[in-house]
This record gives C-alpha cells, structure tokens and sequence, in this order.
C-alpha cells in the first residue's frame, strides 16, 4: 500500500494524482463501462464483472445499469442488495451497505471531501471519510449520500433527500437536508389502517 492509498483510506488529505490511484480509477471505469454495456439476458457475466470489480458482492445483488464508481474495492455489498438505474458511488472511502438494502434509481454515494482551503484545493489535494449503510434501508430516488453518514436499519430515505448526517434506526427521514419525520413502525400501522379501507367491499352480494 503506498502512503497515498494510505492517507486516502485513514480521511487524511491526500494527492489522487498518484499514478497507483489514477491505475486503479482507470480500472475500474473500464470495468464499469463494460458492465453498462452487457445485454440483459447476460446475468453471469455481470456476476462476473461485480465480482472482479468490488471488494464484496454477494450472489444474490443486483445492481442495474448504468452504475459508476471510482474504485469498486470499497464497496461492500451484503446479501439480496439491489440498485436501480443510474447508480453512481465516489468510493475513495469504504462504502458499506447491508443486508436486504434497496437503492432507487438516480441514487448517488460521495464520499470524497474537498478542501476549503483554496490553497490545498488548487494543488489537487482531497480527503475521504466512509458511508455505511445498515440492514434493510431503503432509499428513494435521486436522493444523495455525503462523507461520513450513517443510516441505521429499516429506516427509508425519502425520494429527492440529500442526507448530510447520520440517521437512526427505523425512522423515515426525508428532505434538503434529510431529516427524521416518522418512525416505520408507527407509519407502517397507519399505512396498514388506510390500505384495509380502501380495500374495503362497500357493496356486500348475497
């Protein structure tokens, strides 16, 4: 590991300028540009691509085209884990996503961090913090992930939100910046209430 690799994986400030980092990037676009342009009845061969280009992956992920990242070794995917379309990670630190976790389309995962010194900014200079993401989360479209979040598990993110903080288990959050509204259970049992009346029969046949 050089001492780039290093800084870049332990949130220091680092040069992604680095001829191994820039190798690695230019692998894995490769490999991501390949994978987007698989046909849809080849399944194993996608297996086949994740496997090479993830630091984790399990049989049962689905990821759907046309999915992006920097690195692919930081990621970490659990079991039955889907994305939808147009999926983009900045993995320059560990992206770890759980069991059972759903990701809608446009959904995207940064974890890169820029300077706000200007000065460190304009010799190239970036650090990385990670993302992890807990056991069944679901998270709606077009909703972004910064540095340094953690979700816990069973919460569901809101289509449209840009999480900048952490969030609890079982609550929904949502919004600019995401927010706790609800917690699942309480909502689950309203959704519960509603769908049993809509679905109802107001005529009774003898």
């Amino acid at each position: 590991m050089t001492l780039e690799i290093e800084k870049m994986m332990t949130g220091q400030l680092y040069q992604p300028s680095d001829p191994l980092l820039a190798q690695a990037r230019e692998r894995a676009h490769t490999t991501c540009h390949r994978y987007n342009l698989l046909s849809h009845d080849g399944s194993s061969n996608r297996k086949r691509y994740l496997k090479s280009l993830l630091g984790k992956v399990e049989k049962t992920c689905l990821i759907e085209p046309p999915f992006f990242c920097d690195y692919g070794y930081n990621i970490s995917l659990g079991d039955n884990v889907y994305f939808s379309f147009n999926r983009t990670i900045l993995d320059h630190a560990r992206v770890r996503i759980g069991n059972g976790v759903k990701l809608g389309p446009g959904v995207h995962l940064y974890t890169a961090v820029h300077p706000i010194n200007p000065g460190e900014r304009s010799i190239g200079l970036e650090r990385s913090v990670g993302i992890e993401i807990e056991d069944n989360v679901w998270v709606g479209s077009d909703s972004i992930i910064f540095p340094c979040v953690h979700i816990g598990q069973n919460t569901v993110v809101g289509s449209g939100s840009v999480v900048t903080e952490s969030l609890p288990a079982n609550v929904v959050a949502v919004s600019n910046p995401c927010r706790p509204t609800e917690n699942v259970e309480s909502l689950f049992m309203q959704d519960k209430k509603q769908l049993n009346i809509r679905c109802t029969p107001q005529t009774r046949y003898a």
